[in-house]
Protein backbone atom coordinates (compact mmCIF):
# COMPACT_ATOMS: atom_id res chain seq x y z
CA UNK A 1 0.00 0.00 0.00
CA UNK A 2 1.10 3.09 -1.23
CA UNK A 3 0.43 6.36 1.30
CA UNK A 4 0.97 9.73 0.26
CA UNK A 5 2.86 11.54 2.82
CA UNK A 6 1.58 14.79 1.94
CA UNK A 7 -1.57 13.70 2.14
CA UNK A 8 -1.58 11.94 5.31
CA UNK A 9 0.28 14.96 7.03
CA UNK A 10 -2.09 17.38 5.42
CA UNK A 11 -5.04 15.14 7.24
CA UNK A 12 -3.09 15.00 10.34
CA UNK A 13 -2.91 18.96 10.12
CA UNK A 14 -6.47 19.06 9.87
CA UNK A 15 -7.37 17.02 12.86
CA UNK A 16 -4.94 18.95 15.05
CA UNK A 17 -7.06 21.47 14.51
CA UNK A 18 -10.21 20.10 14.96
CA UNK A 19 -8.66 18.83 18.45
CA UNK A 20 -7.37 21.99 19.33
CA UNK A 21 -10.89 23.74 18.64
CA UNK A 22 -12.58 20.61 20.75
CA UNK A 23 -10.01 21.32 23.48
CA UNK A 24 -10.79 24.90 23.86
CA UNK A 25 -14.27 23.91 25.57
CA UNK A 26 -12.45 21.96 27.91
CA UNK A 27 -10.16 24.86 29.50
CA UNK A 28 -11.49 26.15 32.36
CA UNK A 29 -12.13 30.27 31.75
CA UNK A 30 -10.88 30.99 35.31
CA UNK A 31 -7.48 30.00 34.56
CA UNK A 32 -6.35 33.00 32.83
CA UNK A 33 -3.01 31.37 31.85
CA UNK A 34 -4.30 28.32 30.49
CA UNK A 35 -7.05 29.71 28.66
CA UNK A 36 -4.07 31.75 27.09
CA UNK A 37 -1.79 29.20 26.07
CA UNK A 38 -4.89 27.61 24.53
CA UNK A 39 -5.67 30.29 22.59
CA UNK A 40 -2.03 30.58 21.73
CA UNK A 41 -1.62 27.17 20.72
CA UNK A 42 -4.98 27.27 18.98
CA UNK A 43 -3.30 29.82 16.61
CA UNK A 44 -0.10 28.25 16.12
CA UNK A 45 -1.77 25.50 14.51
CA UNK A 46 -4.37 28.05 12.53
CA UNK A 47 -0.82 29.82 11.27
CA UNK A 48 0.28 26.25 10.13
CA UNK A 49 -2.57 25.35 8.46
CA UNK A 50 -2.58 29.06 6.27
CA UNK A 51 1.16 28.31 5.62
CA UNK A 52 0.78 24.89 4.77
CA UNK A 53 -0.78 25.37 0.95
CA UNK A 54 2.51 28.15 -0.19
CA UNK A 55 4.81 25.49 1.03
CA UNK A 56 3.89 22.61 -0.70
CA UNK A 57 4.15 24.00 -3.86
CA UNK A 58 7.78 24.67 -3.36
CA UNK A 59 9.93 22.04 -5.20
CA UNK A 60 12.10 19.64 -3.11
CA UNK A 61 15.06 19.54 -4.87
CA UNK A 62 17.27 21.71 -3.21
CA UNK A 63 21.04 21.57 -1.94
CA UNK A 64 19.79 18.28 0.41
CA UNK A 65 18.83 16.28 -2.07
CA UNK A 66 14.64 16.80 -1.59
CA UNK A 67 12.37 13.58 -1.99
CA UNK A 68 10.27 12.12 0.16
CA UNK A 69 12.07 12.99 3.44
CA UNK A 70 11.85 16.27 2.51
CA UNK A 71 8.52 16.49 1.83
CA UNK A 72 7.77 14.74 4.93
CA UNK A 73 10.05 17.04 7.03
CA UNK A 74 8.34 20.33 5.78
CA UNK A 75 4.83 20.51 7.59
CA UNK A 76 6.87 19.78 10.71
CA UNK A 77 9.07 23.01 9.63
CA UNK A 78 5.40 24.64 8.86
CA UNK A 79 4.23 23.66 12.69
CA UNK A 80 7.15 25.18 14.22
CA UNK A 81 6.91 28.56 12.13
CA UNK A 82 3.04 28.37 13.25
CA UNK A 83 4.50 28.60 16.87
CA UNK A 84 7.30 30.72 16.22
CA UNK A 85 4.86 33.64 14.96
CA UNK A 86 2.41 32.73 17.66
CA UNK A 87 4.71 33.30 19.82
CA UNK A 88 5.61 36.21 18.54
CA UNK A 89 2.54 38.30 18.46
CA UNK A 90 0.95 36.06 15.74
CA UNK A 91 -2.03 37.54 14.01
CA UNK A 92 -4.43 38.37 16.61
CA UNK A 93 -6.28 35.00 16.57
CA UNK A 94 -5.37 34.51 19.81
CA UNK A 95 -6.28 37.63 21.82
CA UNK A 96 -10.26 36.50 19.79
CA UNK A 97 -9.92 33.26 21.11
CA UNK A 98 -9.10 34.39 24.66
CA UNK A 99 -12.00 36.89 25.00
CA UNK A 100 -14.12 33.91 24.17
CA UNK A 101 -12.56 31.74 26.69
CA UNK A 102 -13.12 34.60 29.71
CA UNK A 103 -16.78 35.13 28.51
CA UNK A 104 -17.63 31.82 29.23
CA UNK A 105 -17.65 32.72 32.62
CA UNK A 106 -20.46 34.47 32.43
CA UNK A 107 -22.68 31.89 31.46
Amino acid sequence: MNVDSSTYMDGALGNSLAAKASSLASVNPKDEKSAMAAAKEFEAVFISQMLSPMFESLPTDGPMGGGQGERMFRSLMVQEYGKTLSESGGIGISNAVYREIIKLQEV
